[in-house]
């Protein structure tokens, strides 16, 4: 078995999420209410990450000719681990500084820790069995931008 190796994708993706969330909140959704603002720039990212997982996580998943559940990872799929693990830990530092006044975050919250454990338990302590992760990757983010896309139309509220 070869060792686990700890790569720059993980803290090079984390900053990218963050980036395009501050670019949401300060520029794009910038005349939305302080209220939805937050709400918005979390879509955002939820948006770049469903549509990028789909596409990359399908990439993985069609180039590795040993596509069993338990195989080892690849280059690949880590690098898809670690980017949605990147995504999961930007939105729960989001959940963590604004929370919503209409409640709710707490089970969306403890969604996205249970991910984000499975993720970096495959990625980094087993190694093995992103395969099987990747394509129920696949499958949750194929509906993602449609509910953001619902979420951000109510948070504009009349004006959309």
């Amino acid at each position: 078995m070869e060792p686990i190796t700890f790569t720059r994708d993980l803290p090079l993706f984390f900053s990218i999420f963050i980036f395009v969330y501050l670019l949401g909140y300060l520029f794009i959704f910038k005349n939305w209410t302080p209220e939805s603002r937050p709400l918005a720039s979390s879509c955002l990212i939820s948006l770049l990450h469903g549509v990028s997982a789909v596409l990359l996580a399908g990439n993985a998943l069609f180039s590795d000719p040993n596509r069993g559940f338990s195989s080892a990872n690849t280059d690949s799929q880590n690098s898809v681990l670690d980017f949605s693990s990147a995504y999961f830990l930007a939105d729960l530092l989001h959940l963590a500084v604004f929370p919503s006044p209409a409640g709710g975050d707490s089970l969306f919250a403890a969604h996205h820790a249970a991910v984000l454990f499975v993720f970096l338990t495959c990625r980094y302590l087993v190694a093995h069995g992103a395969c099987a992760l990747l394509a129920l990757l696949v499958v949750a983010e194929a509906t993602s931008a449609c509910q953001n896309t619902w979420t951000l139309a109510d948070a504009r509220g009349p004006d959309a």
